[in-house]
């Protein structure tokens, strides 16, 4: 695997470099926003893990630019910046995965293979339900025939969901799938993209496809 590393402290990033690489990963660094971006968009990687505060531009701005031009290039933030509404900030800006320093060596591996799964298992596959239709190869969907704007993180919530349709997802499920391992239960991140989706996905239809289930978790089906 082939993965850019974005980050401005020399000695955390040559920490990350060589603990990956001793896993046979194949690393460029990159310190500034600016030179990041252009590197990511410029060349092909099978990965992007990037800080959020950086010099020229920040981790968002890159975040952004890079989504313009690679939509399916997994992003993980790797920051120290933790809070919620910085965790929602990333993902309504492209990232896929978001890792709070100080971290665990075997987290960060475990979050790449898995963000390197999910890549793989989406690709190809059309799913329909009522007059939704997404499309994970594309990672495009839409309502009666009208295109639905998603960020990476409401996209891959309703592949989840659409995937299991008619099937009740627990929180955890939804959890493990969509943001990984060692998810933090306690927020409630998972109930602000169900609201997000909600709003994109029902909001001006008469016929609402996904439903809370109390005590159980949501499902996505037609009624």
């Amino acid at each position: 695997m082939n993965i850019l590393l974005v980050e401005d402290e020399p000695e955390v990033a040559a920490f990350i470099k060589k603990g990956l690489e001793e896993q046979q990963f194949q690393v460029t660094v990159e310190h500034d926003g600016m030179e990041g971006s252009k590197t990511a968009i410029e060349q092909n990687f099978d990965l992007l893990i990037l800080d959020v505060v950086l010099p020229t531009y920040s981790g968002i701005k890159v975040c952004q630019q890079v989504r313009k031009h690679k939509k399916e290039l997994p992003i993980l933030m790797l920051t120290a910046l933790g809070t919620i509404k910085n965790k929602v900030e990333g993902f309504e800006n492209g990232a896929d995965d978001y890792l709070t320093k100080p971290f665990h060596f075997e987290e960060l591996t475990a979050r790449i293979n898995a963000l390197t799964r999910r890549r793989i298992i989406n690709s190809g596959r059309v799913y329909k339900v009522a007059d939704l239709v997404v499309d994970c190869d594309k990672g495009t969907a839409n309502r009666a025939g009208t295109e639905i704007p998603l960020t990476t993180k409401e996209f891959t919530l309703l592949e989840k969901l659409i995937s299991n349709k008619n099937k009740v997802l627990s929180r955890s499920e939804i959890a493990e799938a969509v943001w990984g391992i060692n998810f933090d239960r306690g927020t409630n991140l998972i109930d602000v993209y169900i609201n997000y989706l909600r709003t994109k996905i029902d909001k001006n239809h008469s016929q609402k496809l996904i439903q809370t289930v109390i005590g159980r978790g949501y499902v996505l089906k037609e009624l």
